[in-house]
């Protein structure tokens, strides 16, 4: 059976058009839509000041003016209603998200400058009770005067120009000291067995260090006592204070370690595995340089928790006047301790005395931390004028040493002549074809 195509089938041809764009049309829009605003406006700027002001204002008129409320309501009552006239403000002329992001965004904002102001007040308050020393001994005689005297031959009744602290600030310095000596290490290798072991040693590990850092100070103080004092040394002393300070700052140091070293992302211990290096030489050439200025904030964390204890020192180095050297014999002071037997005083020179210590308690842990910052507050990958010229250095040095290597191995080539390369020797019949 055979089929035939129709013949009558009219050819068609394809004409090509010329592309040209179609735009379509638009239709009228009901409402303008808003436009996209950089910044606040005059209104919106002045929300906050006016807020302010307005609640102060409603705080004083509760408080001294209608006898409502007591004086000291007033800065609370002012507080709260802040937050209420500022949110009541912003929802006059903003929806209800901006709302939103404008109450938690002044509350965090009023919560740092509490903060702020807190910590003002208190140095305030501090410098302030204290300023009868500076004013009687004058900038001249502080120095040679209160922190270069002890106690020992002062009495309560003695004028502001006799004696100093000079026993207390010894006794900070090696306590302390000693306490950082036995913390960082133990708090640091305590912190990379955590995060970079793990296991289930390593979780009862971190849930002891956890309830660790809510143990109050007398029982740590308690603690040296009865291990440390009552079956070795049988006597107070610095040392023993300085274990009773490493037990309170060890777990701080522990948890903030641990904290900053989960952070390295696991891109940098893969990388440095895939090049060849061990797992410890990971750890101690880019895990720990990259969280190093972490771990100077573990420290700074850890000093100041323990530079301010006054019972573990009171149990443990007990109280005296007198300036003592050894931390292994005999008792020492600290400064908080000190401060708090000068300001229990009756007198009022014993009290001024105590607030210009707190008053060089706060200069001291002033300067230990930027101390610390200067050490080791710089960034991963960032380095120092003195770092850099040091890297120099050594680069010239790795230089000439492998330049004097390149000469060594010429000079040997040139007395052995050249070196003729050996023949292969076939091992198989078949090779020699």
């Amino acid at each position: 059976m055979t089929s035939t195509l129709p013949t009558d089938v009219p050819e068609m041809t394809v004409r090509s058009q010329p592309r040209r764009t179609i735009v379509p049309e638009k239709e009228p829009l009901a409402e303008e839509p808003a436009r996209v605003r950089i910044g606040m406006s005059i209104d919106q700027r002045m929300i906050g000041p006016g807020a302010l002001a307005a609640s102060i204002a409603l705080g004083l008129l509760l408080g001294p003016v209608l006898g409502v409320i007591g004086f000291g309501w007033v800065p609370l009552v002012s507080f709260f209603w802040f937050f209420g006239l500022y949110t009541v403000l912003v929802g006059l002329s903003e929806d209800r998200p901006t709302v939103r992001d404008r109450f938690w965004a002044s509350l965090l904002w009023c919560a740092g400058a509490l903060v702020v102001i807190f910590l003002v007040m208190v140095i305030t308050y501090v410098l302030y009770r204290g300023w009868d020393v500076f004013t009687s001994l004058g900038w001249h005689d502080f120095l040679p005067t209160f922190l270069t005297e002890d106690m020992g031959t002062t009495g309560p009744l003695a004028p502001i120009t006799q004696g100093g602290i000079l026993h207390a600030f010894v006794g900070t310095l090696e306590q302390t000291g000693i306490a950082l000596i036995l913390t960082v290490p133990l708090g640091i290798a305590t912190a990379v067995f955590l995060s970079e072991i793990g296991g289930r040693y390593a979780r009862m590990v971190r849930t002891v260090v956890e309830a660790m850092t809510a143990l109050p100070s007398v029982v740590a103080g308690l603690f040296i006592y009865g291990s440390v004092i009552m079956v070795f040394t049988k006597q107070v002393s610095g040392f023993a204070a300085a274990l009773a300070i490493t037990v309170l700052m060890l777990p701080i140091m522990i948890r903030s370690s641990d904290l900053v070293l989960r952070l390295v992302p696991g891109n940098l211990r893969e990388a440095g595995l895939a090049l060849g290096a061990g797992q410890w030489s990971v750890v101690r050439r880019v895990v720990l340089p990259t969280v190093r200025s972490g771990l100077t904030t573990a420290i700074i964390l850890a000093t100041a928790h323990g530079i301010g204890e006054t019972a573990p020192v009171l149990l443990t180095a007990g109280v005296t006047g007198n300036l003592n050297l050894d931390p292994f014999s005999g008792p020492q002071t600290s400064l908080p301790l000190a401060a708090l037997e000068f300001a229990k005083s009756p007198g009022a020179v014993m009290r001024a005395r105590g607030f210009a210590t707190a008053a060089a308690l706060l200069l001291l842990v002033l300067i230990l931390f930027l101390l610390a910052r200067l050490v080791g507050g710089q960034q991963a990958g960032q380095l120092s004028e003195r770092q850099r010229r040091g890297r120099a250095a050594r680069s010239l040095r790795d230089q000439a040493r492998i330049e004097a290597n390149y000469a060594a191995v010429l000079a040997q080539r040139s007395r052995l002549g050249p070196v003729l390369p050996t023949p292969r020797q076939p091992s198989t019949p078949g090779e020699s074809r």
